[in-house]
């Protein structure tokens, strides 16, 4: 039995409180499925800036009636303080995913990423921790590791970011250490990489390259790689993801607190190679995508490649990724293809 399924059982005959900022976003909406289905409590903050209602909507149908009724939603902020001690009041884990994700979009508006991802970080950390909850996890990113040329990536060595975003994500890291020692509040960070999913925003100028793709090639429209298709990635399930976050908040190893830790599978991908699974995937379905890729420059604020050494948060942890990326693609496949589908019927709809 791995250290995760243990857990499960465990936290299934003693129910925690949990609180979930970001809830309605994608990395949240699936914590929040994850733990209703455990049966725990879960409060959940959101201010809809880039989550959504449906999936909070999803999940209700995914879930019993009295699951969800374990289920507490407010309405606010990060970037208010009172909004953060509300919604921390009674939990016993906070998992901290509210955040202005993407690069480009933090080298156009810094000003706005900085008031989430740093005002906000701080806020959540005071609340946390003048309730003294048990664990404070936070959503760190591999962005932190910047120029810094060496592969895999270890914890322990990091460059000097290349974006806004790459700085409020560094920053997060250096003010749980600081309240760890300071007021030995006790935080986990987990630096993901490139997570992709179930209830991944295909839409918009920032979506990720992996929900974007699949849309595009659904809709026979051109697929845009920066720069040559040779840059990789450590492509990471959300299954992986609420692995390690459940892990995080529960390790009673003391020696696993306070510490920052890599969720991502150990591989690399190249962007070629990615397209070339999606489209296989995608004819699993029925659809046709051998429409080439376009090719363009690259993309300010990018690091060229990128893979986690994920050997620290297997012993400490006892993280183990349960999905490759080839087995994330086809378990989401159905999910893309579904989702996608139904907002193209619900415009038609609107359009007649």
């Amino acid at each position: 039995m791995t250290a995760f399924e243990s857990l499960k059982q465990e936290l299934q005959v003693q129910p925690k409180t949990w609180l979930i900022t970001g809830v309605a976003g994608f990395i949240g909406s699936n914590l929040l499925e994850a733990l209703l289905k455990l049966n725990q409590r879960v409060v959940g903050l959101d201010n809809f800036s880039t989550g959504y209602r449906r999936n909070l909507d999803e999940v209700h149908t995914l879930v019993k009636p009295e699951q969800w009724a374990n289920f507490n939603f407010i309405e606010g902020d990060i970037r208010n303080l009172e909004d953060c001690r509300r919604a921390c009041d009674r939990v016993h884990y906070v998992l901290h995913q509210a955040a202005l994700g993407s690069v480009p979009r933090s080298i156009e508006d810094p000003v706005t990423t900085n008031q989430n991802n740093i005002d906000g970080f701080l806020n959540m950390l005071v609340a946390a921790r003048d309730v003294k909850v048990q664990r404070f996890v936070y959503a760190a990113s591999s962005s932190t590791y910047g120029d810094h040329p060496d592969l895999p990536k270890v914890e322990d060595k990091i460059g000097k970011p290349l974006s806004p975003y790459a700085v409020t994500k560094l920053v997060n890291e250096l003010y749980a250490d600081v309240f760890a020692r300071t007021y030995g509040f006790k935080t986990i960070g987990l630096r993901y990489f490139n997570i992709f999913g179930r209830r991944q925003d295909p839409d918009g100028a920032y979506a990720a390259v992996i929900p974007k793709w699949i849309a595009a090639m659904i809709k026979n429209d051109p697929v845009y790689i920066n720069g040559d298709g040779e840059t990789s990635r450590d492509f990471c399930y959300i299954e992986n993801t609420i692995q390690a976050n459940l892990l995080a908040a529960s390790v009673t190893n003391e020696d696993a607190a306070n510490q920052v830790y890599n969720v991502a599978v150990g591989d690399r991908t190249t962007l070629n190679d990615l397209h070339r699974s999606i489209a296989n995937a995608l004819q699993g379905f029925g659809l046709s995508a051998n429409r080439a890729p376009v090719y363009r420059e690259f993309r300010a604020g990018d690091v060229r490649h990128s893979q986690a050494n994920i050997g620290k948060a297997k012993s400490l942890l006892g993280y183990t990724p349960s999905h490759s990326i080839t087995e994330g693609l086809v378990e989401a496949m159905s999910w893309y293809v579904n989702a996608l589908n139904s907002r193209s019927n619900a415009t038609q709809d609107q359009q007649q």
